[in-house]
Parts: structure tokens; sequence; C-alpha cells
């Protein structure tokens, strides 16, 4: 079972210094469960540098919103891949937890990203989601480029759950502006759309 079945309404003493847009992000080693495999092992942050990664922090497993959103990316894994992109779930209990819950959960089996254990909140302290008093993090996303660069961060209560396809779209969003210097996204761009230039009106469409 999880260390604790969270109170979903919790609010957060955040991270006095957590990481910031624009900013690389620090070196940090953890361990993951690989649920294709079937097996945990040892991993750090920087081995993920040459492609775009999401991170989605997450109260805890065996909890209620929880699955709900860890099923949903599930079912968008494959696009994010396309993308050359990798995803990695975290919350603060172990890979012996994840497992567990993978082993038991319908809505968790069908997980194939990797799952990121934080037991000692060092992950969820950098990026500034850990809650002090419960020992939990809050429902967090970060894109990252692939250079290490943080790019979006999202940040919500507990209580509300997150929708993965927004996810998908602002990385789609992050990566073309990082392909196309001098163009912008604006609001609700998807993939095809016209693109803006700073000072121009929408241009043609991509």
């Amino acid at each position: 079972m999880a260390k604790n079945q969270p109170k979903e309404s919790v609010m957060a003493k955040p991270c006095s210094t957590p990481i910031k847009i624009g900013e690389t992000i620090p070196e940090i080693n953890f361990e993951i469960y690989d649920p294709i495999k079937d097996q945990d092992r040892k991993a750090k942050l920087s081995e993920f540098r040459g492609k775009w990664l999401v991170l989605m922090f997450y109260p805890a497993d065996f909890t209620f919103v929880c699955p709900t959103e860890l099923e949903e990316m599930a079912g968008l894994y494959e696009d994010f891949k396309k993308e050359g992109a990798e995803v990695l779930s975290v919350s603060t209990d172990t890979v012996f937890v994840h497992k567990a819950w993978h082993d038991h959960s319908d809505a968790i089996k069908k997980i194939k990203y990797p799952m990121a254990a934080d037991p000692t909140g060092a992950l969820s302290k950098a990026f500034g989601t850990y809650i002090d008093e419960e020992g939990l993090s809050l429902r967090g996303t970060f894109i990252i480029d692939p250079k290490g660069e943080l790019k979006g961060i999202e940040i919500t209560h507990n209580d509300i759950g997150r929708k993965a396809a927004e996810t998908l779209r602002k990385m789609r969003a992050a990566k073309f502006v990082a392909t196309n210097p001098g163009k912008v996204c604006p609001a609700s761009w998807e993939p095809g759309d016209k693109t803006l230039k700073p000072g121009m009106d929408l241009v043609g469409k991509i």
C-alpha cells in the first residue's frame, strides 16, 4: 500500500527555490519501475537529454484521481513517443509500491511509460511540488526540452485532475517554436494551425 491515503484537498508549501522556466533542470538520481520489463532500475534526469521529457507528478499510488490521469496519459503515450518525447510519472511512493499498483489495478496495467519513485522527495522538492506536511506531491506537469531546459509548468490542487491531451498540445507547441525561430503559437494552437510572428499578423498554415 502507499505510505498514506492522502486527503486530495491538502494544500502545499512548495520548495523555496524550485526550478524556473528557462532554467536547466538539475541532475537528480532516482529509481524507476519499468512496466514493460517488469523491473526496477536506477535512473537520472540527464539520461533523457536529447529528447523531450514530460514529468507528471501526482500525490500517491492506490488513490482516486491519480489512476484516471495516469490511464489517460497511457492512452496517448505512443503520440508522445512519435514526437520524440519520454513521459515519466512521479510520486513519493517506492518502486515496490509502483509494481504492486501496476499488478493490481486494471487502469495502471495500461501504463508502459516509466514510473519514477521519489520517496525522499528530491524530485518533488526540486520542481516545487512537495507537500512538507504530508510527504506527498501536488499534481505537477513539467515539459523539458532536449537540452534539459524547462519549457512548461502546470501545478494544480490535488482535487483537480489534468488533461493529457493538453499536455501533448503544449509539448508540440514548445517543439514547434524550438524548431521555428521567430514564430510563436497563439491560444489553442495545434499542429497545422496558423502561427504568429511578433509584430505581425497570423502567418500561413505550416
